[in-house]
């Protein structure tokens, strides 16, 4: 197993282009980080730094505590499993599985030992005879893991592993990774840009936009905690719903006035949060989960159903409000955080049946609401 330490890592190019920007991260012994963010983010610069396929510019890497900046990647016991499955399609699974154990020089008897526990733990027993072109797409994905899991390294890493396969079998082989990762207690870096790859599988998430990590946490700190406005509209599905509003200091408490609708912010609220009240006199952006949303008979935000997603057991209904008229991108950058309104995305219970056209009412409970300053896309919290 392995601790693996990025120490104030960064990466740059001849051209100037800066992919890891001072980077310090602690990847714990035996748990399961996934490396989540858009394309271009610096999740798969760090994972190629780990296996050595990626020179540091600036910074220390450590495994076990040793410095492995300039350690070979052959050398570092690391097993790497990629989206191309890459396995020999003239080689049967159990030859595949079994390769690198052989190129290690180990006696026949131990490598079929290994190579049936591998394939009992993946299941893959009832198809060690075949090759890869007799497989589907998520069996040849398993051969894959078996052969790096077979070699028993002190760390996986996995760069998009599922990415060539269908909605069905990533669900499937979501759980199945997840399930081989707990029972070998092997560390292990996994990268995705699919937000809910990351909150279903990961012991915790590294968020990253440009270079910069945003925030290191749990999935459910993550989603209920978003250190920002990036990590807020980035994390969840569908996305939480963003509204620029101003925030005013009334005798109650803190008010937002967004158009012609307000929350107001007291009690237990500002207990946990008080920074809230010191931020008065600011504009700000209200986060909203489209879950936290309620359908109510009068007040708050009202609009126009626009379109309705029947989800199963919810309805995802989209609304057109009236209040929220500011329609502006809030990065100067890139069009990663943008306001929801005049659309906002609301979930709510599939027995209350909604029709294109009809308006609605809602609220919700302040404190379920986030708040971030406009300025600097910081949450506003304690």
């Amino acid at each position: 197993m392995a601790e693996i330490v990025f120490d104030q890592i960064s990466k740059s190019y001849g051209d100037g282009y800066a992919a890891i920007r001072n980077l310090d991260m602690t990847i714990r012994d035996g748990e399961f980080l996934v490396l989540v963010g858009p394309s271009g983010c610096g999740k798969s610069t760090a994972l190629r730094m780990i296996a050595g396929l990626e020179e540091i510019t600036d910074g220390r890497l450590t495994i076990n505590g040793a410095i492995v900046n300039d350690l070979a990647p052959r050398d570092r016991d690391i097993a790497m499993v990629f989206q191309s499955y890459a396995l020999y399609p003239h080689l049967t699974v159990a030859e595949n599985i079994g390769f690198g154990l052989r190129v290690r020089g180990l006696d026949k008897a131990d490598i079929a030992r290994k190579v049936q526990e591998t394939a009992k733990l993946l299941e893959l027993e009832d198809y060690l005879a075949r090759k890869p072109a007799q497989l589907s797409g998520g069996q040849r994905q398993r051969v894959a893991m078996g052969r790096a899991l077979a070699r028993s390294p002190q760390a996986f890493l996995m760069d998009e592993p599922l990415s060539n396969l269908d909605a069905r079998l990533r669900g499937q082989m979501r759980a199945e990774i997840a399930r081989m990762q707990k029972m070998s207690g092997i560390t292990t870096v996994y990268v995705t840009h699919d937000q809910v790859e990351a909150m279903t599988m990961g012991d915790r998430v590294a968020v990253m936009k440009s270079g910069v990590l945003q925030q290191l946490g749990t999935p459910r700190s993550l989603y209920d905690q978003p250190a920002n406005l990036f990590v807020a509209s980035f994390m969840g599905s569908p996305a939480m719903n963003l509204l620029a509003a101003d925030l005013f200091a009334t005798e109650n408490g803190p008010e937002a006035r967004f158009g012609q609708a307000s929350i107001l912010f007291s009690g237990e609220v500002l207990a946990e949060r008080p920074r809230i009240a010191s931020a008065a006199g600011r504009a700000v952006v209200l986060g909203i989960r489209p879950e936290a949303f309620q359908p109510v008979d009068a007040g708050g935000l009202t609009g126009a159903v626009a379109f309705v997603e029947d989800l199963g057991a919810n309805l995802l209904v989209h609304v057109d409000v009236e209040a929220a008229d500011r329609l502006k991108s809030l990065s100067a950058e890139e069009d990663d955080v943008a306001l929801s309104a005049p659309r906002l995305r609301v979930i709510i219970d599939a027995t209350r049946r909604v029709k294109i056209g009809e308006r609605l009412s809602l609220a919700a409970d302040p404190a379920r609401v986030h708040v971030f300053d406009a300025a600097t896309e910081a949450a506003i919290r304690a």
